[in-house]
């Protein structure tokens, strides 16, 4: 089992991370020309928030580690691939909700896109 929906959610992160890193907070922006809804979700998303965001998100990540039934000296029961943090079997479900938002992206593992169909 390999790990390309964490790979997919690193690459997505280092992404969200590079588009924040690019706004390089010189003044704000104005956003009196906006409607007052859109204005707040502007606000809501700045750079520093999105960093802080995308790094509790690779935490997440390292917690939720694949765990193969080969070659692991504590064999995960019923000799199945599971999630480190949980025991679920691999992808967890926490895992599959993180990528919930990035469904629609080209590079989506398509193999787990079956997991969100009925959302």
């Amino acid at each position: 089992m390999d790990n390309d929906l964490v790979a997919f959610l690193r690459a997505r992160l280092d992404e969200d991370a590079d588009v924040a890193r690019r706004c390089d907070g010189v003044g704000h922006p104005d956003l009196s020309g906006f409607h007052p809804a859109i204005a707040r979700h502007v606000a809501l998303h700045d750079p520093v928030r999105v960093l802080r965001e995308v790094e509790a998100k690779r935490r997440v990540l390292d917690r939720h580690t694949l765990s193969p039934a080969e070659g692991d000296p504590e064999r995960p029961w019923d000799d199945r691939d599971d999630c480190q943090f949980d025991g679920d079997p691999w992808p967890c479900a926490d895992l599959l909700d993180f990528a919930l938002p990035y469904l629609d992206h080209a590079d989506f593992p398509a193999r787990y896109k079956s997991n969100h169909e009925s959302d």
